[in-house]
């Protein structure tokens, strides 16, 4: 069969194709603009890429099957041309469904934070053991180096997005997986310019709790008030509950503050110990919630510590990508306030009273609109330095966040970050650049310009 992806370079859509190529189908795929690292781990594997959204390129491919990513909304002209020609087409979470996940153990890893380094751990716990397993998730993780595979046993672990399907399906992605092992990490409002609130997003999180068998697994973390919210509307399914120095089924304690080293608890029992390279309380309960999930399928926490003690994070999760002169720069995807908020203070944590300068690109729906204006400025009060790039499309009054007791400054080109930023650096620091975008140019730009200062 001919697969047509449309939307091919996203991340999941690009696993995706990987996936669909595995299984020996002939995959091409177009997008708006054809961009590494996907473009070239897809060409690797010798998948056709065409740029733009042309009716042109489905004329000629004459595709058996098109799966439509969840940018493409009518109006786009590929879009057009297959609803006027009655193609075949399908979303990707659909085909997903359909094609891999039916009759597999499905490990699934929701939540507003942690997902992808969640789903990376509990991949890596089942590759280390010998379970060969498949699995799709939303970004890069260093033990693997591809982002999908189709995996040699019964056993797939997905990245569990609770963004929406397609144009033609506004059900979130996460409900086409049907989990028999569901993490449940945390949930806050985000995606504002798919959901009016976070009671909306609640309810497709209970869809999803809806799906998950009685003879299955759900793993949530004991202090999250919004999952708790969700299971009381009604939970048919073993609930195993985690925490950092309480008094949950599942347990951490901390040997270290920075969260590199702790000790794994079940039922009052002790485990393991994991040491790693990684920081922050937010890792120690992604690292609790995959052991959990994979103690349900079989593997023992000494294992599971086994291999998270050699799990290397994942691409663009607190990366480390400058190092020299006592200045390190680390890339992280952190986007949301929590999440900017959760990786300061574990990088507080490690370094003491080093100086932490963070940057910070507000690129998401949410942020442009204003959504958590009245918590930007306080999730970088472990940066002793804060720089915030104020892109174009911002929907709100920014210059507010620099009438603070801290060093906050708002800023409107890149090249007014760079001379101010390279002004602040004196002598040894830490620079944590934080977007889920590609903050144009920033990353090379900024190397640049410290082997030169």
């Amino acid at each position: 069969m001919h697969i047509h992806i449309l939307g091919i370079c996203g991340t999941f859509m690009g696993g995706i194709a990987q996936i669909a190529k595995q299984l020996g189908h002939e995959v091409s795929g177009t997008d708006q603009n054809i961009y590494p690292p996907m473009s070239t781990q897809l060409e690797a594997l010798d998948i056709r890429l065409m740029s733009g959204y042309q009716k042109e390129h489905l004329e000629l491919l004459k595709p058996d099957l098109v799966v439509i990513g969840n940018a493409l909304s009518r109006g786009n002209p590929a879009v057009e041309y297959i609803l006027n020609r009655g193609l075949r087409y399908c979303s990707g979470p659909q085909w997903l469904s359909e094609a891999v996940l039916r009759d597999r153990w499905v490990l699934a890893v929701a939540g507003t934070h942690g997902k992808t380094t969640t789903a990376s751990m509990l991949a890596w716990i089942l590759d280390y053991n010998d379970f060969s397993p498949g699995f799709l998730i939303g970004g890069v993780p260093l033990n693997f180096t591809q982002s999908a595979r189709l995996g040699e046993s019964d056993f797939f672990v997905i990245e569990a997005d609770e963004y929406d399907t397609a144009f033609f399906d506004k059900r979130s992605k996460f409900v086409h997986y049907h989990p028999n092992t569901l993490v449940l990490n945390n949930l806050e409002y985000d995606h504002a310019d798919i959901f009016p609130d976070v009671e909306a997003i609640k309810r497709q999180f209970h869809h999803l709790v809806r799906l998950v068998p009685e003879q299955g697994l759900i793993i949530a973390p004991s202090h999250e008030d919004e999952i708790s919210s969700v299971l009381s509307q009604g939970c048919w399914t073993t609930v195993e509950r985690s925490s950092i120095g309480g008094e949950s089924e599942w347990n951490a304690t901390l040997l270290n503050p920075d969260g590199s080293d702790f000790r794994v608890t079940f039922e009052d029992k002790n485990e393991a110990l994991i040491s790693w390279n990684l920081t922050g309380l937010h890792n120690v309960s992604n690292a609790l919630s995959a052991i959990a999930a994979a103690r349900n399928v079989g593997i023992s926490v000494a294992d599971s510590s086994a291999a998270l003690n050699r799990f290397e994070n994942v691409k663009r999760r607190m990366e480390v990508i400058y190092q020299k002169k006592g200045i390190t720069v680390y890339d992280d995807f952190a986007h949301h306030p929590t999440a900017i908020q959760t990786t300061l203070a574990g990088l507080r944590q490690k370094v003491g009273d080093e100086l932490i300068i963070a940057i910070v690109e507000p690129a998401s729906n949410s942020m442009k609109q204003g959504i958590h204006q009245n918590t930007l400025g306080p999730s970088l009060k472990e940066a002793n330095i804060g720089f915030i790039y104020r892109s174009s499309g911002m929907q709100w009054d920014m210059t507010a966040l620099e009438q603070t007791d801290k060093q906050l400054y708002v800023m409107d080109s890149i090249d007014e970050i760079l001379t101010a930023l390279v002004g602040a650096v004196k002598g040894p620091c830490h620079i944590l650049i934080m977007s889920n975008g590609h903050f144009e140019g920033l990353y090379d730009r900024l190397k640049k310009q410290l082997d030169v200062a």
